[in-house]
């Protein structure tokens, strides 16, 4: 957790930035200033003692000295309280909250911010009481109770408009934006709106900061042209000698728009923090870098995992040490029973609710490693491409380059059959080359051209059939019958694209022949009123019924060590739909493999 804090004059103002888990929060703790009160401010607040003290709270919170801190924090409570500056006071109460959040002291910041709102209330100190009141909103959020955390700093916003103090109400604003950024960005807008209203009229100094936080929030939201309008506001305001703390982000993310990858994941990496590895994921998965997304992931996970382990590692310390100062003063006091009674039920409860926390994130994040997972398929596709090319062409072209050393060498062969079987294996192998880069080309075209296909062949479907079934004749075995079989009289025609139609059929078959050892193929023809519908059968080894639409997928193969890429069916069903038609397995039949073409009349 990183916190940076400055104190700022009279109005002792603390911008408390923590990184939790994947989400940042920013805490802007603004200690309001008691109107009326600044009479006194001008005598004390400029005399040596004061400043010493002040400077020593200051620097040893810089520096998290609790040795330094704990005692400096006191001298200068003492010391305000000596100046019946009771407003000053309660703020540096709030500064001890934010210290022990600082350390990840989640137990003992509660207490304290419990024992500070018991206080307020038994001495009726109703101006001050929103002061407990976003303490206890920070605590909440922290621990992931949003809902919880919503409602103090709305307490705390009625009680600032109550008493007047609009000067500070703008950085509660925020703290409300933070809470409703993910689950509500319209309101969380909304609510930056009435933050820029409030601050124009009473604090013009944060209006810079609220442009530039609503900045980013275009920018996750997509809307790109309010982001790089706000991008230009905010760098005239960085020339104007303006600063805000969100600067940092927004530079990342404009790198980031501007496709600068590799420096905005650099940026993020030495201006962030541990904020980076949120903000890194982003920037990569914009950039379609899955790879490095799902490795800035994993760190992020890991950084969430250890901040909770020292969350609630801390958390039951604070609570073993409590346990122990009650049951020494139990054995002293009969009535400290009481108390420890209901120490043991608010830390049971606290226990619990930092145990939901951990496992309710937990749960968070492997559902976002199932939707990178998922992200990363087309990295998997690719190297199954890889795979699968490097595998099939190395095959045919191992055999033609070990058949032309034979050739090469008179003395190897000299029976001329032997030759000529030689040649028709290397021939054979050469079209197989030929026809694996066909099918990635022709995959490749058909996805990426129009969907549209010209249609202007008007051609006969039985002989279009009966041309396709002569021309594979000789590719089958005896084994194997072609057969045509047709319910259409030879006058029915079909307005279509012959090339790609006469494709789609070879294919089928194809695929047929490779897996029918012996039977028959069978190309059909058949049509209704809307439609004509063609088929072929083999009488194969058939295809699984739950493989129905994988066999469609790229690089799907149902025998993995059959010849072939997997592209065949996927280009066959890519081409159908070009031509406004559909292609499928049909699983009722039950003899071999059946496919079945509809394309419209």
């Amino acid at each position: 957790m990183v916190v940076s804090i400055f104190f700022v004059s009279l109005q002792q103002k603390i911008i408390l930035t923590t990184t939790m888990g994947m989400r940042i929060i920013l805490l802007a703790l603004t200690m309001l200033v008691t109107i009326g009160q600044a009479k006194a401010a001008d005598d004390y607040k400029q005399s040596p003692e004061y400043l010493a003290l002040r400077d020593s709270v200051h620097h040893a919170f810089n520096d998290a000295d609790s040795a330094r801190f704990f005692p400096a924090v006191k001298n200068l409570q003492d010391y305000l309280q000596k100046q019946g500056d009771v407003h000053a006071y309660y703020t540096q109460r709030c500064n001890e909250i934010v210290f022990q959040l600082n350390r990840q002291k989640i137990y003992e910041a509660y207490v304290l911010s419990r024992n500070l709102s018991m206080e307020l209330r038994e001495k009726k100190l109703d101006k001050e009481m929103h002061l407990a009141y976003n303490m206890l909103g920070h605590l909440n959020r922290y621990c992931g109770n949003k809902e919880a955390a919503k409602r103090n700093f709305q307490y705390v916003i009625s009680e600032m408009e109550k008493y007047g103090y609009y000067e500070s109400m703008p950085p509660i604003y925020m703290n409300l934006v933070n809470v409703e950024m993910d689950k509500d960005p319209e309101e969380a807008l909304r609510l930056l709106e009435k933050a820029k209203e409030i601050a124009e009229k009473y604090a013009p100094e944060r209006v810079f900061d609220i442009d530039t936080r609503k900045t980013i929030s275009y920018f996750n939201r997509g809307d790109i042209d309010k982001f790089l309008e706000g991008y230009q506001e905010y760098r005239k305001g960085v020339e104007e000698g303006k600063s805000s703390v969100h600067g940092r982000s927004l530079e990342v993310y404009h790198l980031a728009y501007m496709g600068k990858t590799d420096e905005a994941v650099e940026l993020a990496k030495q201006e962030l923090g541990e904020e980076s590895y949120d903000v890194i994921t982003k920037i990569y998965e914009m950039a379609g870098r899955w790879k490095e997304a799902f490795e800035s992931l994993r760190k992020e996970y890991a950084a969430n995992d250890s901040a909770n382990n020292v969350v609630l590692i801390n958390s039951m310390a604070g609570v073993r040490e409590q346990i122990t100062l009650q049951a020494v003063e139990r054995k002293t006091a009969q009535n400290r029973n009481i108390a420890l009674t209901i120490g043991i039920i608010l830390l049971g409860l606290l226990v619990a609710a930092l145990s939901y926390i951990v496992f309710s994130r937990r749960r968070h994040m492997r559902q976002l490693k199932r939707a990178y997972d998922h992200a990363l398929e087309s990295d998997k596709a690719k190297s199954a491409f890889i795979r699968n090319v490097t595998h099939e062409v190395r095959t045919p072209l191992n055999i033609i380059s070990g058949f032309a050393q034979v050739i090469a060498d008179p003395t190897l062969v000299t029976a001329p059959e032997e030759r000529a079987h030689i040649a028709e294996m290397m021939q054979k192998n050469t079209q197989l080359i030929t026809s694996l880069v066909d099918e990635i080309l022709e995959l490749s075209f058909n996805e990426n051209a129009p969907e549209a296909v010209a249609k202007d062949d008007n051609i006969g479907v039985n002989e279009l059939l009966r041309d396709l079934l002569q021309e594979n004749e000789y590719r089958v075995g005896k084994a194997i019958k072609l057969q045509f079989d047709s319910d259409l009289s030879d006058d029915v025609s079909l307005q279509t694209n012959e090339a790609m139609l006469k494709r789609i059929i070879n294919l089928l078959v194809d695929n047929a022949i490779k897996y029918t050892k012996e039977g028959s193929i069978t190309l059909k023809a058949s049509a209704d009123d809307q439609q004509v519908i063609l088929a072929v059968e083999d009488t194969g080894t058939g295809i699984p019924a739950d493989a129905a639409e994988h066999i469609f997928e790229r690089f799907y193969k149902v025998d993995s060590f059959r010849e072939g890429l997997g592209l065949g069916l996927p280009l066959c069903r890519t081409m159908t739909t070009r031509l406004g038609g559909t292609v499928d397995l049909d699983t009722s039949y039950q003899h071999g493999s059946r496919f079945v073409v509809k394309l419209n009349r």
